[in-house]
């Protein structure tokens, strides 16, 4: 792992605007408070907690789809992708899988329709598939093949930062180490970070470097995976341990 940054959140807090009906005022909810984190090149780091305690909307921050919040994100590299939890709602379903993967590069990139082409099929092949799937559609793919596009979808633009919001759990056991196996690959061919978000703490333990423990919008622990599973200080962090037996 690099010494470098690659992520720093400071002093961060997020809020939800709720709007009031006719006779009531809009209200205010904090989200976020008061988060700090900082994330090495290279690493992967592990968010944990219950819903609502909020991690995706971190992720959220982070990537610039929240906008609402106080306090500072500093991104060290560009670009920085995600892949989501549910790839068939992530995906567009009337575009084949050819144009969903050339999506980032269109937006992104200056390449000529033949270089988006060979980008977009040695992407695929990357990922497990290949050319045969570039005309196919979302509703055609098992849940395994969809989130292999998604991920394909994130690296075709070779980010170092990946954000991972839940990407393996709505997978049956088989297919989730199936992900988590090319996910560790792509980290090593491409010297990726990743940002893991997942109420599983089984798959935090396997993948992670550090991970940080969130209730309430708050980081109440963070550690490096062995030292939180075998020494958890905070009892929230205990609870969740014990209730994942």
């Amino acid at each position: 792992m690099s010494d470098s940054v690659i992520l720093e959140v400071r002093n961060l807090n997020s809020f939800y605007r709720q709007s009031g009906g006719i006779f009531s005022k809009k209200s205010t909810k904090q989200v976020l408070r008061n988060i700090n984190l900082r994330m090495q090149q290279g690493e992967i780091l592990g968010v944990v907690g219950e819903s609502g305690s909020g991690k995706s909307t971190l992720a959220k921050v982070i990537l610039g789809i929240v906008r609402d919040y106080q306090g500072e994100v500093i991104h060290y590299s560009p670009r920085p992708q995600m892949v989501f939890q549910d790839p068939y709602s992530s995906l567009n379903p009337a575009f084949s899988v050819g144009r969903i993967v050339e999506e980032p590069l269109l937006i992104y990139g200056k390449y000529t329709a033949a270089e988006r082409k060979r980008r977009v099929v040695a992407m695929l092949e990357d990922v497990g598939l290949g050319s045969e799937y570039l005309n196919r559609k979302p509703r055609e793919l098992s849940g395994g093949q969809r989130q292999r596009i998604s991920i394909a979808t994130a690296m075709i633009v070779r980010p170092k930062l990946v954000i991972l919001d839940e990407a393996v759990s709505a997978l049956d056991v088989t297919i989730q180490d199936q992900i988590l196996d090319l996910l560790m690959r792509l980290k090593n061919e491409y010297n990726l970070s990743y940002l893991f978000i997942s109420h599983d703490l089984n798959v935090i333990y396997q993948c992670c470097d550090r991970s940080i423990v969130m209730k309430d919008g708050q980081i109440v622990e963070e550690n490096t995976v062995d030292a939180l599973f075998d020494h958890p200080q905070h009892e929230y962090t205990r609870q969740l341990l014990r209730a994942a037996e």
